[in-house]
Protein backbone atom coordinates (compact mmCIF):
# COMPACT_ATOMS: atom_id res chain seq x y z
CA UNK A 1 0.00 0.00 0.00
CA UNK A 2 1.64 3.28 -1.13
CA UNK A 3 1.13 6.79 0.55
CA UNK A 4 0.98 9.83 -1.31
CA UNK A 5 2.14 13.38 0.48
CA UNK A 6 -0.54 15.17 -0.87
CA UNK A 7 -1.66 17.57 2.42
CA UNK A 8 -5.64 17.85 2.99
CA UNK A 9 -6.68 21.58 2.23
CA UNK A 10 -7.92 23.99 5.25
CA UNK A 11 -11.35 22.57 6.69
CA UNK A 12 -13.59 25.11 4.84
CA UNK A 13 -11.38 24.55 1.26
CA UNK A 14 -14.34 23.73 -0.81
CA UNK A 15 -12.69 23.24 -4.36
CA UNK A 16 -12.00 19.61 -5.64
CA UNK A 17 -8.56 18.72 -6.17
CA UNK A 18 -7.20 17.37 -9.21
CA UNK A 19 -5.65 13.80 -9.39
CA UNK A 20 -3.96 11.99 -12.11
CA UNK A 21 -5.23 10.45 -14.81
CA UNK A 22 -6.61 6.78 -13.95
CA UNK A 23 -6.69 3.56 -15.57
CA UNK A 24 -10.74 3.43 -17.57
CA UNK A 25 -11.77 1.00 -15.17
CA UNK A 26 -11.14 2.76 -12.11
CA UNK A 27 -13.35 5.25 -10.87
CA UNK A 28 -12.40 8.64 -11.40
CA UNK A 29 -9.99 10.15 -8.55
CA UNK A 30 -8.91 6.80 -7.46
CA UNK A 31 -5.07 6.14 -6.58
CA UNK A 32 -4.60 7.44 -3.32
CA UNK A 33 -4.34 4.69 -1.12
CA UNK A 34 -3.07 6.48 2.36
CA UNK A 35 -6.02 9.06 3.03
CA UNK A 36 -4.57 11.97 5.36
CA UNK A 37 -8.05 12.68 7.28
CA UNK A 38 -6.84 12.80 11.07
CA UNK A 39 -4.46 15.71 11.08
CA UNK A 40 -7.27 17.77 13.30
CA UNK A 41 -8.91 15.66 16.39
CA UNK A 42 -12.28 15.18 15.85
CA UNK A 43 -13.88 18.01 17.57
CA UNK A 44 -12.09 20.59 15.82
CA UNK A 45 -13.01 19.00 12.45
CA UNK A 46 -16.33 19.06 13.34
CA UNK A 47 -15.96 22.79 14.91
CA UNK A 48 -19.73 24.62 14.96
CA UNK A 49 -21.05 23.45 11.58
CA UNK A 50 -22.68 20.54 13.54
CA UNK A 51 -25.36 20.58 16.64
CA UNK A 52 -24.63 19.83 19.90
CA UNK A 53 -26.98 17.22 20.19
CA UNK A 54 -24.17 15.48 17.56
CA UNK A 55 -21.89 14.23 20.30
CA UNK A 56 -24.83 12.04 21.59
CA UNK A 57 -24.17 9.60 18.69
CA UNK A 58 -21.56 6.73 19.22
CA UNK A 59 -20.11 6.18 15.89
CA UNK A 60 -19.83 9.61 13.85
CA UNK A 61 -17.95 9.38 10.20
CA UNK A 62 -14.98 11.46 10.73
CA UNK A 63 -15.86 14.43 8.24
CA UNK A 64 -12.22 14.58 6.82
CA UNK A 65 -13.04 10.83 5.79
CA UNK A 66 -16.61 11.96 4.33
CA UNK A 67 -14.71 15.06 2.97
CA UNK A 68 -12.16 13.17 1.11
CA UNK A 69 -14.46 10.84 -0.64
CA UNK A 70 -16.95 13.46 -1.38
CA UNK A 71 -14.02 15.69 -3.57
CA UNK A 72 -12.29 12.39 -4.75
CA UNK A 73 -15.12 10.54 -6.29
CA UNK A 74 -17.60 13.45 -7.23
CA UNK A 75 -17.97 17.12 -8.33
CA UNK A 76 -20.17 20.12 -7.08
CA UNK A 77 -23.63 18.84 -8.61
CA UNK A 78 -23.52 15.23 -7.62
CA UNK A 79 -25.86 13.63 -5.66
CA UNK A 80 -24.22 11.52 -2.59
CA UNK A 81 -26.66 8.95 -0.74
CA UNK A 82 -25.48 7.68 2.99
CA UNK A 83 -28.23 4.73 3.60
CA UNK A 84 -27.31 4.57 7.12
CA UNK A 85 -27.03 8.57 8.00
CA UNK A 86 -26.72 9.27 11.74
CA UNK A 87 -26.38 12.42 12.70
CA UNK A 88 -25.33 13.59 8.87
CA UNK A 89 -21.89 13.81 8.44
CA UNK A 90 -21.17 13.08 4.67
CA UNK A 91 -24.71 15.06 3.85
CA UNK A 92 -23.35 17.65 5.61
CA UNK A 93 -19.95 17.81 3.77
CA UNK A 94 -21.56 17.03 0.50
CA UNK A 95 -23.43 20.33 0.50
CA UNK A 96 -20.80 22.33 2.13
CA UNK A 97 -18.70 21.31 -1.13
CA UNK A 98 -21.62 22.23 -3.42
CA UNK A 99 -22.93 18.48 -4.02
CA UNK A 100 -26.69 17.42 -3.14
CA UNK A 101 -27.48 14.43 -0.54
CA UNK A 102 -30.14 12.19 0.44
CA UNK A 103 -30.04 10.06 3.44
CA UNK A 104 -31.90 7.22 5.41
CA UNK A 105 -31.64 6.98 8.81
CA UNK A 106 -33.63 4.49 11.26
CA UNK A 107 -34.07 6.20 14.53
CA UNK A 108 -35.65 9.33 14.81
CA UNK A 109 -33.21 10.87 17.35
CA UNK A 110 -30.25 10.90 15.10
CA UNK A 111 -32.46 11.78 11.89
CA UNK A 112 -33.52 14.56 13.63
CA UNK A 113 -30.14 15.74 14.68
CA UNK A 114 -29.28 15.30 10.65
CA UNK A 115 -31.66 17.40 9.50
CA UNK A 116 -30.43 20.37 12.56
CA UNK A 117 -27.18 19.84 11.09
CA UNK A 118 -27.83 20.31 7.45
CA UNK A 119 -30.52 23.71 8.35
CA UNK A 120 -27.01 24.51 9.99
CA UNK A 121 -25.25 24.20 6.91
CA UNK A 122 -27.69 26.35 4.70
CA UNK A 123 -27.45 28.96 7.12
CA UNK A 124 -24.09 29.24 6.76
CA UNK A 125 -24.08 29.42 2.86
CA UNK A 126 -23.81 25.61 1.52
CA UNK A 127 -24.78 25.92 -1.59
CA UNK A 128 -25.55 22.07 -2.03
CA UNK A 129 -29.54 20.54 -0.82
CA UNK A 130 -29.79 17.75 1.17
CA UNK A 131 -32.87 16.12 3.04
CA UNK A 132 -33.05 12.95 5.60
CA UNK A 133 -35.97 10.18 5.38
CA UNK A 134 -36.61 8.43 8.51
CA UNK A 135 -36.92 4.86 8.25
CA UNK A 136 -35.12 1.20 7.89
CA UNK A 137 -32.36 1.83 4.90
CA UNK A 138 -33.71 -0.79 2.36
CA UNK A 139 -37.18 -0.59 2.77
CA UNK A 140 -36.35 3.17 2.51
CA UNK A 141 -34.23 3.37 -0.89
CA UNK A 142 -36.77 1.10 -2.40
CA UNK A 143 -39.10 4.10 -2.17
CA UNK A 144 -36.87 6.18 -3.72
CA UNK A 145 -36.59 3.81 -6.95
CA UNK A 146 -40.05 5.18 -7.46
CA UNK A 147 -38.74 8.63 -6.89
CA UNK A 148 -37.32 9.51 -10.11
CA UNK A 149 -33.75 8.76 -8.53
CA UNK A 150 -32.62 5.87 -10.21
CA UNK A 151 -29.47 5.91 -11.81
CA UNK A 152 -28.87 9.82 -10.19
CA UNK A 153 -26.39 8.67 -7.33
CA UNK A 154 -22.92 9.18 -8.00
CA UNK A 155 -21.45 8.84 -4.72
CA UNK A 156 -22.63 6.19 -1.83
CA UNK A 157 -20.70 6.75 1.14
CA UNK A 158 -21.82 5.60 4.41
CA UNK A 159 -20.09 3.41 7.60
CA UNK A 160 -22.42 0.58 8.58
CA UNK A 161 -22.86 -0.35 12.47
CA UNK A 162 -21.11 -3.25 14.40
CA UNK A 163 -21.95 -3.72 18.20
CA UNK A 164 -24.40 -2.43 20.48
CA UNK A 165 -22.50 -0.08 21.84
CA UNK A 166 -19.30 2.11 21.30
CA UNK A 167 -16.89 3.90 23.01
CA UNK A 168 -18.87 6.76 23.24
CA UNK A 169 -17.95 9.95 25.76
CA UNK A 170 -16.79 9.83 29.42
CA UNK A 171 -17.11 12.19 32.24
CA UNK A 172 -15.95 11.92 36.26
CA UNK A 173 -18.10 10.84 38.61
CA UNK A 174 -20.30 12.83 40.53
CA UNK A 175 -19.97 11.15 43.82
CA UNK A 176 -16.24 12.04 43.88
CA UNK A 177 -14.74 8.47 43.28
CA UNK A 178 -12.35 8.27 41.09
CA UNK A 179 -14.27 5.51 38.32
CA UNK A 180 -15.74 7.42 35.17
CA UNK A 181 -18.78 6.87 33.72
CA UNK A 182 -19.55 6.18 30.13
CA UNK A 183 -22.32 8.15 28.06
CA UNK A 184 -23.51 8.31 24.41
CA UNK A 185 -22.37 5.07 23.82
CA UNK A 186 -25.83 3.27 22.50
CA UNK A 187 -27.32 3.34 19.55
CA UNK A 188 -30.76 3.01 20.37
CA UNK A 189 -32.93 2.72 23.48
CA UNK A 190 -36.00 1.55 21.72
CA UNK A 191 -36.19 -2.22 21.52
CA UNK A 192 -39.26 -1.89 19.03
CA UNK A 193 -36.40 -0.94 16.00
CA UNK A 194 -33.95 -3.20 17.08
CA UNK A 195 -34.70 -6.09 14.94
CA UNK A 196 -34.03 -3.28 11.95
CA UNK A 197 -30.78 -1.61 13.80
CA UNK A 198 -27.83 -3.36 12.14
CA UNK A 199 -25.52 -3.02 15.09
CA UNK A 200 -27.76 -5.14 17.08
CA UNK A 201 -28.04 -8.10 14.93
CA UNK A 202 -25.70 -11.09 14.70
CA UNK A 203 -23.00 -11.34 12.89
CA UNK A 204 -24.25 -13.54 9.91
CA UNK A 205 -27.95 -11.22 10.18
CA UNK A 206 -26.05 -8.22 9.66
CA UNK A 207 -24.01 -9.20 6.54
CA UNK A 208 -27.11 -10.25 5.04
CA UNK A 209 -28.63 -6.93 6.18
CA UNK A 210 -25.72 -5.21 4.73
CA UNK A 211 -25.91 -6.60 1.43
CA UNK A 212 -29.61 -5.94 0.77
CA UNK A 213 -29.10 -2.24 1.85
CA UNK A 214 -26.00 -2.29 -0.77
CA UNK A 215 -28.29 -4.14 -3.36
CA UNK A 216 -30.97 -1.63 -2.95
CA UNK A 217 -29.02 1.46 -3.50
CA UNK A 218 -27.21 -0.25 -6.88
CA UNK A 219 -30.17 0.95 -9.06
CA UNK A 220 -29.89 4.36 -7.86
CA UNK A 221 -26.14 4.89 -8.68
CA UNK A 222 -25.59 6.79 -11.96
CA UNK A 223 -23.43 4.95 -14.77
CA UNK A 224 -19.57 4.78 -13.05
CA UNK A 225 -21.39 5.63 -9.79
CA UNK A 226 -18.82 4.39 -6.69
CA UNK A 227 -19.60 2.95 -3.65
CA UNK A 228 -17.67 4.09 -0.52
CA UNK A 229 -17.77 2.11 2.64
CA UNK A 230 -15.74 3.13 5.73
CA UNK A 231 -15.91 0.59 8.44
CA UNK A 232 -12.89 -0.62 11.02
CA UNK A 233 -12.17 -4.74 12.46
CA UNK A 234 -12.95 -4.80 16.00
CA UNK A 235 -12.65 -7.26 19.11
CA UNK A 236 -15.25 -9.34 20.63
CA UNK A 237 -14.07 -11.92 23.57
CA UNK A 238 -10.64 -10.84 23.03
CA UNK A 239 -10.60 -12.33 19.40
CA UNK A 240 -10.22 -9.71 16.24
CA UNK A 241 -13.31 -9.65 13.89
CA UNK A 242 -12.26 -8.71 9.98
CA UNK A 243 -15.63 -6.65 9.79
CA UNK A 244 -13.97 -5.06 6.75
CA UNK A 245 -13.53 -8.58 5.04
CA UNK A 246 -17.03 -9.26 5.97
CA UNK A 247 -18.81 -5.57 4.21
CA UNK A 248 -16.66 -6.39 1.08
CA UNK A 249 -17.81 -9.85 0.97
CA UNK A 250 -21.54 -8.71 1.56
CA UNK A 251 -21.33 -5.86 -1.14
CA UNK A 252 -19.90 -7.98 -3.78
CA UNK A 253 -22.99 -10.02 -2.94
CA UNK A 254 -25.15 -7.53 -3.81
CA UNK A 255 -23.04 -7.26 -7.21
CA UNK A 256 -20.92 -4.33 -6.47
CA UNK A 257 -17.55 -4.78 -7.65
CA UNK A 258 -14.27 -4.00 -5.38
CA UNK A 259 -11.65 -1.62 -7.20
CA UNK A 260 -9.68 -0.43 -3.94
CA UNK A 261 -9.19 -0.65 -0.38
CA UNK A 262 -8.04 2.59 1.13
CA UNK A 263 -6.69 3.45 4.94
CA UNK A 264 -8.41 6.39 6.10
CA UNK A 265 -6.14 7.80 9.27
CA UNK A 266 -7.46 8.57 12.33
CA UNK A 267 -3.83 9.54 13.43
CA UNK A 268 -1.89 12.36 11.92
CA UNK A 269 0.89 12.64 10.80
CA UNK A 270 3.63 15.55 11.40
CA UNK A 271 6.92 15.88 11.09
CA UNK A 272 7.71 12.26 9.97
CA UNK A 273 5.77 10.81 13.51
CA UNK A 274 2.46 9.67 14.28
CA UNK A 275 0.59 11.63 16.67
CA UNK A 276 -2.72 9.36 18.43
CA UNK A 277 -5.92 9.88 18.01
CA UNK A 278 -7.05 7.11 20.27
CA UNK A 279 -9.74 7.35 22.56
CA UNK A 280 -9.92 6.87 26.25
CA UNK A 281 -11.51 3.59 25.69
CA UNK A 282 -9.72 2.10 23.18
CA UNK A 283 -6.13 2.80 25.44
CA UNK A 284 -7.99 1.10 28.61
CA UNK A 285 -9.00 -1.54 26.36
CA UNK A 286 -5.40 -2.35 24.93
CA UNK A 287 -4.29 -2.33 28.17
CA UNK A 288 -6.86 -4.80 29.31
CA UNK A 289 -5.76 -7.47 26.51
CA UNK A 290 -2.15 -7.16 27.05
CA UNK A 291 -2.20 -7.68 30.19
CA UNK A 292 -3.78 -11.52 29.70
CA UNK A 293 -0.89 -11.83 26.89
CA UNK A 294 -2.61 -10.57 23.66
CA UNK A 295 -0.20 -8.56 21.93
CA UNK A 296 -3.05 -5.94 20.78
CA UNK A 297 -2.51 -2.56 19.02
CA UNK A 298 -4.96 0.65 18.96
CA UNK A 299 -6.85 0.89 15.86
CA UNK A 300 -5.04 4.27 13.83
CA UNK A 301 -7.44 4.19 10.70
CA UNK A 302 -10.49 3.11 9.06
CA UNK A 303 -10.73 0.82 6.07
CA UNK A 304 -12.40 2.62 2.51
CA UNK A 305 -13.75 0.48 0.82
CA UNK A 306 -14.20 1.25 -2.90
CA UNK A 307 -16.83 -0.29 -5.25
CA UNK A 308 -18.75 0.39 -8.59
CA UNK A 309 -21.43 -0.56 -10.21
CA UNK A 310 -20.35 -3.12 -12.88
CA UNK A 311 -22.17 -2.14 -16.38
CA UNK A 312 -24.69 -4.66 -18.20
CA UNK A 313 -22.81 -7.28 -20.18
CA UNK A 314 -23.71 -6.61 -23.45
CA UNK A 315 -25.81 -9.10 -25.48
CA UNK A 316 -25.71 -9.89 -29.12
CA UNK A 317 -27.52 -7.71 -31.15
CA UNK A 318 -28.05 -5.01 -28.32
CA UNK A 319 -25.65 -2.75 -29.29
CA UNK A 320 -27.21 1.04 -30.13
CA UNK A 321 -27.53 2.04 -33.39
Amino acid sequence: MSQHNHQEGSFDDAHPHEHPAQPANQPRGAGWSVWLTGQQQARQQRGTRYSRLSVEHPAKMLPAIARHAIRTYTRPGDLVLDPMCGIGTSLVEAVHLGRNAIGAELEPKWASIARLNLEAAAARGAVGQGRVHTGEAARTLAGLTDDALAGKVRLVLTSPPYGSMTHGQVRSRRDGAEAVEKHAHVYSRDRDRRADNLAYQRPHVLATSFTRIMATCKPLLAPGGVVVVTTRPYRKDGRLVDFPGQVADAARRAGLVQVDRCAALLCALKEGEVVSRTSFFQLIETKRLRRVGLPVHVIQHEDALVFTNPAPVATEGSAAA
